[in-house]
């Protein structure tokens, strides 16, 4: 029987394992998901002189962090197919001013964003050319969870973005009697951060900052908690969401495009941006009636279970094939400045 030439993919990121975060796991999954298809190559940037065989396609994550590679695949194949990622600070900052982002979002034959409120930050102009591919993860079963208090748990790297001022002020307003524990998993990129989250750990005995953990010590503490935090100010689509919806976690979450495209416009969990108070109003409202079939903890918990599929393995898989079978090459759209979305 002949063997089945599979085409070269090349999927470039500009963070690697050694990050250990969104765009890593979205890159490595990808790799997985289309393997059945495609040759999947995954660089930091291209051309990869690894390389000797000119890939069938190029899927770029994140406009400006590659945007010399989506610049560099662009002038030497012009009419291959060229897939750009909008992640996250790309599409809801970098792209209202920076120049390369700008340019990669012209040059860009398809523009992919990871949740449904994704294709409103773009001007509308590029809104035809982009496409909504959902990320996902294997459904877990929850794990037994305390009863005698809430475990919260909040996941992401100590940057400003993530806003974990928001949970170290939320900490501080809840007694520690109040029958709520927090814990807090990752690396302190700003320094700062993390000498308030040591300084949050001293004041607070009900708050534990427990540094950068590997991905699977991560979900199985996912698993054992009452609700994720996710406080951020600005965010693509978080895999921590995903993960926890997947793992049957209810989520808190900041009222962002980012996390209203993945938890929906009706979802009961969210509380504004930075507001520390809501936060922990929340968090008691959760702890006072946690055992109740239908308490808060509950409604948000069915909530979530309502948008599990949307993050399913294979309908990604098949939003992934979808998108690589409807782009085209084309001719180029002149690398000018987008219109910038209001």
């Amino acid at each position: 029987m002949a063997t089945i030439h599979k085409p070269l993919l090349c999927l470039v990121t500009p963070a690697l394992a050694d990050a250990n975060n969104g765009n890593w796991q979205t890159a490595r999954r990808w790799a997985r998901l289309l393997a059945g298809h495609y040759r999947v190559v995954v660089v930091r940037e291209w051309p990869e002189a690894t390389l000797h065989e000119t890939p069938a396609v190029l899927i770029a994550l994140h406009a400006r962090r590659s945007a010399a590679s989506i610049a560099a695949w662009a002038r030497a194949h012009p009419l291959a197919p060229l897939v750009v990622v909008l992640t996250g600070t790309d599409l809801y900052r970098d792209i209202q001013g920076d120049a390369d982002a700008r340019r990669s979002l012209a040059l860009a034959h398809r523009l992919v964003v990871l949740q449904e409120r994704g294709p409103l930050a773009l001007p509308p102009p590029l809104r035809e050319r982009c496409r909504v591919v959902f990320q996902s993860g294997p459904a877990r079963a929850p794990l037994p969870k305390p009863r005698r208090f809430l475990r919260a748990l909040m996941v992401g790297h100590l940057r400003d973005e993530k806003s974990p001022q928001t949970l170290f002020e939320a900490a501080r307003l809840i007694a520690p009697g109040e029958g709520i524990r927090i814990d807090h998993i990752g690396e302190a990129l700003d320094p700062a951060l993390g000498a308030a989250a040591r300084a949050t750990a001293a004041a607070c005995p009900h708050y534990r900052w427990l540094g950068p953990l590997p991905h699977a010590e991560v979900l199985r503490r996912l698993q054992r908690a009452h609700v994720l935090v996710h406080a951020s100010r600005l965010e693509g689509g978080a895999h921590a969401v995903l993960e926890a919806v997947r793992g049957g976690t209810p989520v808190l979450a900041s009222r962002i495009e980012g996390n209203l495209g993945m938890l929906g416009e009706a979802y009961g969990g969210y509380f504004p941006v930075g507001d520390a108070p809501a936060l922990a109003a929340l968090l008691r409202g959760c702890r006072a009636d946690m055992a109740a079939p239908d308490g808060r903890l509950a409604r948000l918990a069915a909530q979530c279970a309502a948008r599990a599929p949307l993050f399913e393995p294979e309908a990604e898989r098949q939003a992934l094939l979808a998108l690589l079978n409807d782009v085209r090459p084309r001719e180029p759209a002149p690398a000018t400045e987008p219109e910038t979305p209001s």
